[in-house]
């Protein structure tokens, strides 16, 4: 991890030259400049690849590097964490009471049961509990009576989801950079392009992009619509568009609006910015057509004040001096849509649509020095060879400006030019600004980028956290102790760990009254009855009770016996309680009688000799 910190950090310095010095695929008209105003560094800077240091060696150099360093650090933490998934929360230490916020109690359970309790306590809560195999011991030859129990393994997954994420984005990246490529273009209303080299503005190819094997697809700009607010921002702008994704593909139509980009193939053209493109017509003293095109101008505020540049290289006028300068044409102007002439800030447009556009133009000749084979940028003009010359034309003879009024054909032709020539501004159009872009593994990097933030959110919410119970045997049954750690968010801890001791106190209370619930009914829980002579059937009993002795017999006769005479104030006939021979089989003895005691008794009836209510009968026999 350090080595992939200190990679990180010498990536970061690398592309400090970046931000610094001109980019070829971003700016290679400031390169070109930097080169005409440091004709001693640009080479040096060049072979040090300062023009291109993304793509340089020593950049990419650092960048695998990091990549494969960041690699072999997660290969080896993806490997703990499969076993950790898969292994058993570390074992209890032998007094997880002691640790910060541990308790313990005393509990009538035996350890095992106390410790089973825990557990399910601590599964209810989630965790993933391992409780001490059966016959395991302490190291003192105690048996060891503990649970392990661990959650919050999302932590580490969601960590390590986020790195791998990155590792996904990061070759996402590098890979659609190698593979892909990106083109810019300004398309005026009528014209279009094709998805070639030479038809780009500019053009930022992959090292893999093989330029010559890009699909020919072509676009053309039939209309654009922009339509504004009053305070002039605009309210939305589309482009309709006719396009073929294949040279003898049929046509077809589609608007192209921001955020709603044309989708050709793999490739996207995006509708970046718009503009206003005025038509400039030269003609000689005879009134022919030398030259003519559309030129677009570069806006410069939200109503669409722009700066317009027109360079005539061919204007048909001969060479000058001995070195044979040519004489070529040159023209700074503003176009204003809505025009009107501020008297402290000049030239400006006061609304975005094109309501009474006007053109204030300055006129130059000279060498433009188009001829040379250095690339230019089409919205500045190079004033090293260039002389400014006076026009004629509705501001008036002589001026250095002239305004052009588009709209009106008497007031938008400017005269005086060498040679006879005239400028004439007869028509503005509109242009669009579009971007085609082509990245085959974009798809890679997006879902890349959700699977990061998901991981990233995932391993900020979750906390790890592990507790372990151990019980140790007591006199009354058990002493149960608890503690835990967390990596994370201790004070949050502290009171989740109080809650659960409390929840598994409750627990072992509980199982310990349940227990004794259960012990109990076990000890009270009848057995089987012995009964006493006088309480067992004779043969000739049924199983309402003893049968009831015919009247009159002997039985029934008063008497006395060892529980004294019985009392003849008894009303209605006087329960009995029969002796094993003491009723025929034909007489039955009511079973909800009661026997009452009788009145002289020398004492209370023994469990072993039971008492007769009629003292003075006779006893049979077995």
């Amino acid at each position: 991890m350090r080595t992939a910190l200190i990679l990180l950090f010498l990536l970061a310095l690398a592309a400090i030259p970046g931000s610094y010095f001109p980019q070829r695929d971003i700016d290679p008209i400031k390169v070109q400049n930097y080169y005409l105003e440091h004709p001693t560094w640009a080479p040096i800077l060049n072979k040090l690849s300062g023009f291109d240091v993304f793509a340089a060696p020593w950049f990419a150099a650092v960048y695998l590097l990091l990549f494969i360093s960041l690699i072999g650090c997660l290969w080896s933490r993806v490997l703990w964490h499969a076993k950790a998934l898969v292994g058993r929360p570390p074992s209890a230490p032998a007094r997880p009471g002691r640790l910060a916020g541990g308790s313990s109690w005393a509990s009538t359970l035996p350890p095992d049961e106390a410790v089973a309790a825990a557990a399910r306590v601590l599964r209810g809560r989630r965790f993933r509990v391992a409780a001490a195999r059966p016959g395991a011991t302490r190291p003192d030859g105690a048996p060891d009576h503990s649970a392990a129990a661990e959650k919050g393994y999302l932590r580490e997954t969601g960590n390590l989801v986020f790195h791998l994420a990155l590792v996904a984005v990061l070759l996402g990246v590098g890979l659609g950079a190698w593979n892909g490529y990106e083109g810019k273009v300004m398309v005026t209303e009528g014209d279009g392009y094709t998805n070639t080299l030479i038809s780009y503005d500019q053009f930022s190819p992959g090292q893999l992009v093989d330029t010559s094997e890009l699909r020919p697809y072509s676009i053309k700009l039939d209309d654009f619509e922009a339509s504004y607010l009053e305070n002039g921002q605009a309210r939305e702008f589309a482009a309709h568009v006719s396009y073929e994704e294949d040279l003898d593909g049929p046509t077809k139509q589609a608007e192209i609006r921001v955020n709603h980009p044309l989708e050709i193939g793999g490739d996207k053209v995006y509708l970046l910015s718009y503009g206003y493109a005025p038509h400039f017509v030269l003609r000689d003293k005879d009134g022919k057509v030398i030259w003519e095109a559309y030129s677009q101008c570069e806006r410069r505020d939200n109503n669409l004040t722009s700066d317009c540049v027109v360079k005539i290289p061919d204007t048909g006028l001969p060479a000058t001096g001995p070195l044979r300068t040519p004489q070529q044409l040159g023209f700074i102007a503003i176009f204003a849509p809505t025009a009107v002439v501020d008297p402290t800030g000049g030239p400006i447009s006061i609304f975005p649509k094109a309501i009474a556009p006007g053109v204030f133009i300055t006129s130059f000749v000279g060498n433009l020095h188009l001829d040379e084979g250095k690339p230019q940028n089409v919205f500045k003009l190079d004033m090293k060879d260039l002389k400014q010359v006076t026009t004629n034309g509705p501001s008036g003879d002589g001026m250095i400006r002239q305004k052009l009024d588009v709209a009106d054909p008497k007031n938008r032709t400017m005269t005086g030019l060498p040679g006879g020539l005239s400028l004439e501004v007869d028509e503005v159009r509109e242009y669009a600004v579009f971007q085609t872009k082509s990245d085959p593994y974009k798809g890679l990097v997006l879902w890349a980028a959700v699977a990061l933030i998901i991981g990233l959110v995932t391993s900020l919410r979750v906390r790890r956290r592990r507790v372990w119970v151990r019980a140790r045997p007591a006199a009354a049954g058990s002493t149960v102790e608890i503690g835990g750690l967390s990596r994370s968010d201790a004070e949050g801890f502290a009171a989740e760990l109080a809650a659960l001791t409390g929840r598994v106190r409750a627990a072992t209370e509980q199982a310990a009254v349940e227990q004794a619930a259960v012990e109990k009914s076990k000890i009270e829980k009848p057995g089987p009855e012995k009964s006493t002579p006088s309480q067992r059937a004779t043969p000739g009993e049924g199983a309402a009770g003893p049968a009831e002795p015919p009247s009159g017999s002997a039985e029934s006769a008063a008497g006395s016996g060892p529980a004294g005479p019985a009392t003849g104030a008894a009303s209605g006939p006087e329960p009995a309680v029969a002796s094993p021979a003491a009723a025929p089989a034909d007489t039955v003895t009511p079973p909800d009688t009661v026997t009452p005691p009788a009145a002289d008794s020398g004492g209370p009836a023994t469990a072993d000799e039971p008492e007769d209510p009629n003292p003075s009968s006779a006893r049979r026999e077995p």
